[in-house]
């Protein structure tokens, strides 16, 4: 990595050891000029042992307590020196490699957010019902309060320019980065782009964290922020 990269990958990550040596090999080999930021939230397995095996190829920030993830990602924010930053789960039901068409538009000006959605030819094999039933409900809150049409407000694949999810004044602290992320973005003027993505589902027992209980913090974090103005 050189001294500008053009991307900053924010992983947050919470007892992924199983997956997240093979995300960060596939990260790190990414035809990408990135800077991989780890925020490992109060890991109880091996997460860090494996991290410690990455030492020198990406930056970790370590946090003794259980972190949500949108509080990691909001105090990792200040050591991030991409043009664009990029979320990116520490699990893998996503496919790394699609990032760089993700990051494209932004790095050519084209547009300020892109959106990966899953949900372009409908929602996908493996999902639990409450889940989708959830992920449609919210696309039609963000229409209904925002008048925008989009098929995946709930994707991990968020990619912003920095500058503009600097002027976001990001208060989350759990899952409900994701809404306050797309109001804000509205609110600030600019449309979501959407770049279809591939998507494996995983399960409860296979670590999944996010549950369909989270959604009413989603549709009022959605609410809060339809008439949010920046300072």
């Amino acid at each position: 990595m050189t001294e500008s990269p053009d991307i900053t990958i924010l992983v947050p990550a919470l007892n992924e050891e199983a997956t997240i040596g093979e995300l960060l090999d596939r990260l790190l080999a990414l035809p990408v000029n990135a800077q991989i930021l780890v925020m490992n939230n109060g890991s109880t397995d091996g997460t860090a042992e494996v991290l410690a095996r990455y030492d020198g190829k990406i930056d970790v920030m370590t946090h003794a307590e259980k972190t949500g993830k949108g509080r990691s990602i909001r105090l990792a924010l200040p050591r991030a020196k991409g043009t664009v930053v990029v979320i990116q789960d520490a699990d893998l039901e996503y496919e790394p490699e699609e990032l760089p068409q993700l990051v494209e538009p932004i790095l050519r000006g084209e547009v300020a957010v892109v959106y990966g959605s899953r949900f372009t030819k409908g929602l996908p094999r493996g999902m639990a019902l409450p889940n989708k039933i959830v992920n449609v409900l919210l696309v039609w809150a963000v229409r209904l309060l925002f008048g925008q049409r989009l098929t995946d407000e709930a994707t991990c694949y968020k990619v912003f320019r920095r500058d503009l999810l600097e002027k976001m004044e990001l208060t989350c602290d759990r899952f409900e980065f994701c809404p306050e992320v797309t109001a804000k973005a509205y609110r600030l003027g600019h449309s979501i782009k959407e770049i279809p993505i591939r998507y494996t589902p995983r399960t409860k027992l296979a670590g999944k964290k996010i549950r369909w209980t989270d959604a009413p913090e989603a549709f009022w974090t959605l609410l809060k922020h339809r008439f949010w103005k920046p300072n």
